[in-house]
């Protein structure tokens, strides 16, 4: 494996740490004034962050895992994961433009128009609609019925905890179509616009995330508005989760990077004992399992994008980057703030936000115990692991 990077990625790779500097870190003050004030959640609006996907987009920063059919630049996943990592080292939630979940772009020339198009050009947001109250991670259990009604199919069910739900202007919704297929043939999914006639309710979190809860009462969709083939959803959906199972750990590990450094920031300002905390063995080793543990992660996750790169089967790999990231940015969240002791418990500093955000990494996009589950299958099936390398 040869994780070197050629001279014009390195150029996309300091172009975007520039960006970050430059134009998200400055914002931190202000969303810590916002969480303060407890108008965190609201912050930054989308005026603001319009505007600075503008900014991003005339140096580039556009697309970055669109094909360059749609005018975006195609990255790849290795250097996707490395942009994500250093986005994530800023605290201001961001997403550069141009983008759209992967599964649209199996949609047909009209579904493409209608919704992929729009939404690259950040005319249209989607949510992608899979978990129920009663199917979580067994995704194969969902019971929202899709009931073919002449060319229409009729949609009645409830979704939850669905990312971006409150704001979507169409959902991505996965239901049975056939109980007796079971999920590999029964479930199909639906491009559903808003307008179409679905609810949606705002869902409380201990964190910045809020999700929401949809409810389908007789939701009338056209059969032109089925995605892919039916009986094609559970491909679909599992096509869409394991490629935010890479994403996710690249996430945490830019995360726990910023959060080391204020640590170790810390541990050489703060005097105790008429010594910096940092020459006690207790702070070093918080510090050192925290570096330890962020760059195995940072590894476990150019490794599962490496296999994704050369179209070679990485989940496997995925669920162990997963697991490791998610436990990692908890663990290295609270080491920081147990070194920033009181303070690291107030709001006047970031830590406790952090640490209330980053563990939700450990539930969705399938929870740590599901994570364990596929790992050991695969173990017990021989089917990987064990040091096997493709």
């Amino acid at each position: 494996m040869d994780f070197g990077l050629s001279p014009e990625e390195k150029l996309i790779l300091e172009t975007v740490q520039a960006f970050v500097r430059e134009e998200l870190m400055p914002l931190e003050r202000e969303l810590q004034d916002a969480e303060l004030a407890g108008r965190g959640a609201d912050f930054p609006d989308q005026e603001t962050v319009r505007g600075l996907q503008q900014k991003a987009r005339d140096i580039g920063l556009w697309g970055l895992s669109t094909p360059e059919e749609y005018g975006g630049i195609a990255l790849g996943q290795e250097l996707t994961v490395l942009v994500t990592m250093e986005l994530f080292r800023c605290l201001v939630p961001f997403a550069f433009g141009g983008a759209a979940d992967n599964i649209l772009f199996q949609g047909t020339e009209e579904q493409k128009r209608e919704y992929l198009l729009p939404t690259l050009a950040g005319e249209r947001r989607s949510c992608f609609a899979l978990t129920e109250p009663t199917a979580g991670s067994d995704a194969t259990r969902i019971r929202m019925q899709a009931t073919p009604d002449g060319p229409d199919w009729i949609l009645t069910g409830e979704k939850i905890f669905i990312t971006g739900g409150n704001e979507a202007d169409f959902a991505i919704v996965f239901a049975v179509t056939d109980r007796e297929k079971g999920a590999r043939g029964g479930i199909t999914a639906f491009l559903v616009d808003r307008a179409m006639g679905f609810t949606s309710r705002f869902i409380p979190t201990m964190g910045s995330w809020g999700p929401a809860r949809l409810a389908f009462d007789g939701v009338r969709v056209p059969g032109r508005n089925v995605l892919g083939e039916v009986g094609q959803g559970f491909e679909l959906a599992m096509r869409w989760i394991v490629n935010g199972r890479v994403v996710i750990p690249a996430r945490a590990v830019g995360r726990a990077q910023r959060l080391l450094e204020m640590g170790v920031d810390y541990a050489r300002q703060r005097v105790a004992f008429g010594r910096p905390i940092g020459d006690y063995q207790a702070i070093q080793w918080m510090l050192a399992d925290s570096e330890v543990e962020i760059e195995a992660t940072r590894w476990l996750v150019l490794h599962a994008a490496w296999l994704q790169d050369r179209g070679l089967d990485n989940r496997h790999e995925a669920s162990i980057a997963k697991l490791h990231g998610a436990q990692t940015a908890n663990r290295v969240a609270d080491r920081v703030l147990q070194i920033h002791g009181g303070m690291g418990y107030t709001k006047e500093l970031p830590i406790e936000r952090v640490l209330r955000d980053v563990r939700v990494f450990r539930i969705y996009e399938g929870t740590d115990e599901i994570q364990k589950r596929t790992i050991a299958r695969d173990l017990l099936r021989g089917t990987a692991g064990l040091g096997r390398w493709e």
